[in-house]
């Protein structure tokens, strides 16, 4: 079997502007990654674009099977050629329009979710894996450093925003380290980190109305100098927001996600 980093080596695929492809040629931060996941043999594990197989291998080694998504056809190709059946379920396709909840087959067994996500669409795959949170034990991404930047960040902060207020009010997330470029082929111009997620249950939640949520922060933070009292003028009064606790002069990076929270909540009781 050729290995990864051999495949890499000599580039028998030429990785793919269109689709992000950046692959892994390091075998110590392919250690490290596979420890903070720490699989189980009676994991229901899928990776999402397995590339050359470089998280692939020692995920199916502590698995009994393991389910990959990918998009690119040349590299389903190579995955079919060195793994069987019974060890790899090949999924063809885009991950932004795959039906992750199709793998469940019991409700008690829930996903475990992995992958080094292209840097082009890693937002709205976030966006859209958000629909299965309820089915997922945790998530275990490689994303741009800036984007794990942003999902982790604290109010406050310049990095705070509408992709940390939609992701932290459904995850509990925790940067775990940061990979460098040269740990890829070929090198990305920017560090990359890795993050995990772990699913708030309801009652961490407590939010009526994630459409609702949705709609405000976008609005909240359409323009992000401005004092929500002017962003939200249309959405809600000075006297509501001060009610769950706003400032009305505050700018949408000053607001903590749980008083999001408390604003949608209060919106969707006038209704």
């Amino acid at each position: 079997m050729v290995s990864v980093f051999e495949e890499v080596k000599h580039l028998k695929h030429i990785p793919r502007k269109r689709f992000g492809q950046n692959f892994l040629n390091s075998p110590g931060v392919i250690r490290k990654i596979v420890q903070a996941i720490g699989p189980k043999p009676d994991d229901l594990m899928v990776e999402i674009g397995p590339g050359l197989a470089a998280l692939t291998e020692p995920l199916m080694e502590a698995v009994k099977h393991l389910h990959v998504v990918e998009i690119d056809r040349d590299l389903i190709a190579g995955l079919k050629e060195r793994f069987s059946p019974d060890k790899l379920t090949i999924h063809e396709g885009d991950a932004l329009e795959f039906d992750f909840s199709q793998l469940i087959q019991t409700p008690e067994r829930k996903l475990r979710v992995a992958g080094n996500l292209p840097y082009n669409i890693s937002s709205p795959l976030l966006f859209h894996l958000a629909e299965y949170a309820d089915q997922v034990q945790d998530m275990h991404f490689m994303l741009q450093k800036e984007v794990v930047d942003r999902m982790a960040a604290d109010p406050g902060s310049g990095e705070f925003g509408r992709l940390s207020v939609m992701l932290q009010y459904r995850y509990w997330i925790e940067r775990l380290f940061i990979v460098p470029p040269g740990a890829f082929t070929p090198p990305p111009k920017v560090d990359s980190a890795i993050v995990r997620l772990i699913p708030k249950t309801p009652d961490q939640m407590q939010v009526c109305d994630v459409a609702l949520l949705g709609k405000v922060v976008t609005a909240a933070f359409g323009q992000r100098r401005k004092m929500l009292r002017k962003n939200l003028k249309d959405i809600a009064d000075e006297s509501l927001l001060e009610s769950v606790g706003i400032a009305p002069t505050a700018r949408a990076e000053e607001v903590p996600v749980e008083a999001w929270v408390r604003l949608i909540n209060a919106l969707s009781a006038r209704h």
